[in-house]
């Protein structure tokens, strides 16, 4: 069987892996995206629909502003319409260290254009006069906004196979080695794939591909708890997230421009990665929609319509695996960035473009090298 070859091949059609193939198509890089299920269908598609900045550790909001950049021109760069809100980012505490927390955060991220105002109590209820009576301090971010996972994956997908890249959907990997100067890549159908870079954006399964090559890493999957109202008129603007002093009583929400209220939080649940099944645990939707009303009261009055799951690979310090491999030349990773990838993901994708096609990239990502876990690798098995 001939094999289909490339300069570059990604493994992981998520908003990584599509955003990739399509900046480096831009840059006349040929490229060969491959897919298990549908560009888009595992995390990239399932989780809560934040482009916020806000709350981001700072040495991440330079990687975050420059996808950004991606985001506002969403339509002019992918052609398609993702039902981008740009209605700000408010997030709400009960807490006098609930205002420390945000008012540092405030403090040491004044310099990246977040344009965060902390609110008093007063200042909170008189604008947003629909939250709780128990909130004692707000910050409110007026640029960020929230965008259709289901829709935005496979419509940079879609832009990469306009500007040329070769993408396959469907197909199962069975084996990813490095064969002389080049990485093979074979599928369950025995299609074979070749190209002299590999770069792996595979999400929750990235660390089973970079333990291949001798790089494992200590992640996690996770299934985060979603769940969706009936619609009812437009009046929330900001997406709204409370702080919490544990992730059970975790508590998120955004409103689309349809009426529907997207909830989030209650915690985790874990996944069963080898049959990909993801599962909600309705105790901890229940946890959720108990927590919600001291959020904004009128929770107590809204109906459920639907929920769902997904699988996230979250890594154990929190921070993605992002760069070259430490080991094998030509092997790239961009995975495990713990339930925060969506805003990111155009922005790593035109990183690592960038990154695989000059030796280097303007947006510092040295913090996220696989080489920070080489001690894990040199343990015994």
């Amino acid at each position: 069987m001939n094999a289909h070859r490339a300069d570059v091949v990604i493994v992981g059609g998520g908003i990584m892996g599509a955003a990739t193939a399509f900046f480096l198509r831009k840059r006349g890089v040929s490229v060969i995206l491959l897919e298990r299920g549908l560009i888009g269908q595992q995390a990239s598609g399932v989780n809560f629909g934040n482009t916020r900045r806000m709350g981001r550790p700072v040495e991440q909001l330079p990687l975050s502003n420059r996808s950004r950049e991606s985001w506002l021109k969403f339509k002019e760069l992918f052609g398609e319409d993702v039902e981008l809100l740009l209605n700000g980012q408010l997030r709400v505490g009960f807490t006098p260290a609930h205002e420390e927390r945000m008012a540092k955060y405030a403090q040491e991220a004044q310099d990246f254009g977040l344009g965060m105002q902390m609110l008093s109590a007063n200042a909170l209820h008189e604008r947003f006069p629909y939250l709780g009576p128990e909130l004692t301090a707000g910050c409110y971010a007026p640029y960020e906004g929230h965008a259709n996972p289901r829709l935005a994956a496979p419509a940079i997908g879609r832009a990469a196979v306009r500007e040329g890249a070769q993408v396959f959907e469907n197909t199962e990997i069975v084996r990813v080695e490095k064969e002389g100067e080049d990485f093979r890549v074979t599928a369950a159908d025995g299609r074979i794939f070749r190209a002299p870079v590999a770069l792996i954006t595979a999400g929750a399964w990235g660390n089973r591909i970079s333990a291949k090559f001798g790089e494992p890493v200590p992640m996690i999957a996770k299934a985060p708890q979603m769940c969706v109202t009936e619609p009812v008129p437009y009046a929330i603007g900001p997406t709204t997230g409370a702080l919490a002093d544990a992730p059970e009583q975790s508590v998120y929400f955004r409103q689309v421009a349809r009426g529907n209220i997207i909830i989030g939080g209650g915690g985790h649940e874990l996944v069963d990665l080898d049959n990909r099944r993801a599962y909600v645990n309705p105790s901890r939707t229940l946890l959720t929609l108990k927590n919600a009303p001291r959020v904004m009261p009128a929770f107590n009055h809204l109906s459920i319509i639907r929920v769902w799951s997904g699988i996230e690979g979250y890594m154990e310090d929190s921070r993605p695996v992002m760069g070259p491999s430490a080991r094998v030349p030509g092997l790239y990773y961009a995975f495990g960035f713990s339930g925060e990838g969506f805003q990111l993901g155009p922005g790593v994708g035109d990183v690592m473009a960038e990154l695989i096609h000059t030796g280097a990239t303007t947006t510092p990502i040295e913090h996220y090298h696989i080489g920070r876990f080489a001690k894990l690798a040199a343990q015994p098995a």
